[in-house]
This record gives C-alpha cells, structure tokens and sequence, in this order.
C-alpha cells in the first residue's frame, strides 16, 4: 500500500463532516502510543506550554532519580532513554523555545549527575552533543531569546 502524501489527506479531510473526523481521530489514536501522547498533548497541553515544560521535566528528573549508579553501561542505557523520550515530547510541540529548555535541563541534570560523566568518553560525547544542538537550536530564536538562553548554555559549559 502506497501512503498518500500530507496534501492529498489534507484535501480528503477537509470533505469529512465532524463526526467522521472525530470517529478517525479515536481510530489513530487506538494504534500507537505516540498517536494517543500527540492527541493528548494537542487537546489538553498545548495551550499552556510552561505547564507541559514543567510536567515533562518533572517526569525527566524522576526518571534520572531511578537511574542505576552502579555501572556506566546501565547509566548510558538510562540516559539514552530519556534523551528519546525528550525528543519525542520536544516533536510534540514543535517550538524551539520548548526543545531547548528541554534540553538545558537534560543537560543539567547530567552534567550533576552523580558519578561524574567526566569518566566515561560516551557520556561525555553525548553531553557535548546536545550541547552542540542546543547552540544550533539558539541562533534561529529572537535576539532576546538568544541572550537568555546563551546565558544558561554558559553555566552549563563552564566546568
């Protein structure tokens, strides 16, 4: 089955009545979690982003509180895991603005993550990384923006 392109499902769309709408929308959303994650984040929390960064940072700290210690390869396994699940809720909104403080306070939390990730080159990396795409993320905002986030990014890249 060829997938139909965003303009030719826009055009169907747009000659369903509201019930049919409604009845797909349930539909999608029965198939795949990341469905039901992006309906809910468009009903209920998109009108209020500083809610949602507060609730996803909340849920992130408390998975980087659950990260075993013990071993670097379970601590990258974790880490890795939370870096997908920030994207994913990054791609929801869909606003630099979001993304990037999304990733500052990832990069935060890592950076004072007990042990050190200076020990570890794969760690490491990873934090320069998102560092690296936070700095990329900056230069396309509003000067004011710019200033504010490029104050953060320097507490984080002062050791």
């Amino acid at each position: 089955m060829k997938t139909a392109t965003v303009k030719t499902l826009k055009t169907e769309l747009q000659h369903l009545s509201q019930t049919e709408l409604i009845a797909l929308c349930l539909r999608l959303s029965k198939f795949k979690k990341e469905n039901k994650e992006l309906l809910t984040y468009l009903l209920f929390e998109a009108d209020n982003e500083h809610q949602y960064i507060a609730t996803v940072t909340q849920e992130l700290h408390e998975q980087f509180k659950n990260i075993n210690p013990n071993s670097y390869f379970y601590i990258k396994k974790s880490v890795r895991k939370i870096l997908r699940q920030l994207k994913t809720y990054a791609r929801y909104s869909g606003k630099k603005e979001t993304e990037i403080e999304l990733l500052l306070f990832f990069c935060k939390e890592l950076k004072s993550f007990k042990p050190t990730i200076k020990h570890n080159l794969t760690l490491t990396n990873l934090y320069n990384r998102q560092i690296e795409t936070i700095k990329k993320l900056i230069t396309g905002l509003h000067e004011d923006l710019q200033y504010d986030f490029n104050l953060e990014l320097e507490a984080l890249t002062t050791i």
